[in-house]
């Protein structure tokens, strides 16, 4: 049961994620605040949490963002759908152990720094005399300023690092990888929950997933399980999910963005949604694509045209040729984007896609990029490392930031507690075929 505090809490953020899907929430808002400044008793807390269940967008609300696959289909720019090409299998390995490798680096990079600002980041760079950022994040010398990263962040730091620790960016793709294997080649969003309920510990899930999985407890299924009082559906949970559906799908990326909003549904809507099914059909046209800003062209046809996150990454797009400086094009995406929480989808998918467009196919830089810009780092790094990974294929990645990973994972997802990534790269290769075959 929720204490009073904690209720308002949840129902405040429930009210800013209704006013940015363009519901008119002004009135329950009022309430609220009635409520937690003690003018109103808090027995009026379930009703009001009742009426927020039904609001409505409201009729001048210039986005369209459904949130059935069909209707989401229907309303997507035109696109290639398929790039049908076949990949021997040394390539596809090369290709899918690239992902493992850059998601993996891209992550650990990110970690000691998750949910710093981008001057929090440069200040403890530049103490350390490390800004630009070119390699892991060095130890911070004492000092007397309070820099430096949380107590348990030694051993994700240069010099110190022996493989790729346990994080939920890479446990999700395990997950998915898992659930491929046993539910099945085509899983729906009721397999994937089962799968989540059978080898994901309660505690180590977050924001949406945790609300989800509360209500998949309770017995609330798919797709209610990602919507019913869960304020956090449209953060950045379900992006983080994307890759396994993109690695298995090379050169479909309608098919990988498909699988994406299965996975999607259990705990996301709308742009929650949007943010997964876009970059699975990015790492799908990575394997065949080389131009990152065609790679990104694909993966928004397969969102619609008019939501917000399309038109988040149409700026992008834009402010990257307008600006050779990472700095300005992220100056420009803070301060138009900057308002929505720090791990929401759509200002930090713009922030991968901005390193990707400014890091020029470099790998180190891309990922640098990603972590610097700071809100979800390790997250925005594990992403844009996996794109550029799959698109640039495992041998072509500097030995400086795939080398002390080891080829060594630790995950807490049941059966996967330490593993290598290149037997993964295998495993996920295995469900490339079996996928393909019951697509079509």
């Amino acid at each position: 049961m929720l204490t009073t505090e904690a209720w308002i809490r949840q129902l405040r953020e429930e009210i800013t994620s209704l006013r940015e899907e363009g519901a008119d929430v002004d009135a329950a808002e009022r309430q609220l605040d009635a409520i937690a400044a003690g003018n109103l008793d808090p027995s009026h807390l379930p009703a009001l949490q009742a009426s927020l269940q039904t609001s409505v967008t409201r009729s001048d609300f210039p986005y369209a963002e459904p949130v059935a696959l069909e209707e989401i289909q229907m309303l997507r720019p035109e696109g290639p759908r398929s790039l049908p090409v076949w990949l021997p299998p040394d390539l596809l390995f090369d290709r899918i152990y690239g992902g493992w490798l850059g998601r993996a680096a891209g992550c650990l990079l990110g970690k000691p720094v998750e949910g710093w600002k981008k001057e929090e980041i440069e200040e403890t760079l530049r103490f350390c005399n490390a800004w630009p950022l070119s390699d892991y994040f060095p130890p911070v010398p004492d000092n007397d300023r309070g820099l430096g990263y949380p107590p348990h962040a030694t051993s994700w730091l240069r010099g110190n690092i022996t493989c790729m620790p346990r994080d939920d960016d890479m446990d999700y793709p395990i997950l998915g990888l898992h659930t491929l294997e046993e539910s099945g080649p085509c899983p729906n969003a009721a397999a994937i929950a089962g799968q989540w309920l059978a080898h994901l510990p309660y505690h180590m899930v977050y924001t949406a997933e945790r609300v989800a999985y509360r209500n998949l407890v309770n017995g609330i299924e798919p797709p209610l399980s990602g919507r019913y009082h869960n304020p956090y559906r449209e953060w950045i949970g379900a992006q983080i999910r994307a890759d396994i559906w993109g690695w298995v799908n090379p050169g479909e990326p309608e098919r990988a963005a498909a699988m994406a909003y299965a996975d999607a549904e259990v705990s996301h809507i709308k742009n929650g949604a949007y943010g997964e099914m876009l970059f699975a059909a990015m790492l799908s046209a990575a394997f065949i694509v080389d131009d990152i800003e065609e790679v990104i062209t694909i993966g928004l046809s397969e969102i619609p045209a008019e939501c917000r996150l399309a038109e988040a990454v149409r700026d992008v797009l834009a402010w990257s040729k307008e600006s050779s400086d990472w700095e300005e094009t992220f100056r420009r995406i803070r301060e138009k984007y900057g308002h929505y929480h720090p791990v929401h989808t759509i200002n930090n998918a713009v922030v991968v896609l901005m390193s990707l467009l400014h890091g020029q196919k470099e790998f180190g830089k891309t990922i640098s990029i990603a972590v610097m810009a700071g809100w979800d780092t390790d997250c925005n790094g594990a992403t844009a490392g996996s794109v550029l990974g799959t698109l640039l294929g495992a041998n072509a990645l500097p030995e400086a930031w795939v080398a002390p990973l080891n080829d060594r994972l630790h995950s807490i997802v049941t059966g996967f507690s330490e593993t290598r990534l290149s037997e993964l790269a295998q495993r996920t290769c295995a469900q490339v075929e079996k996928v393909a075959s019951v697509q079509g």
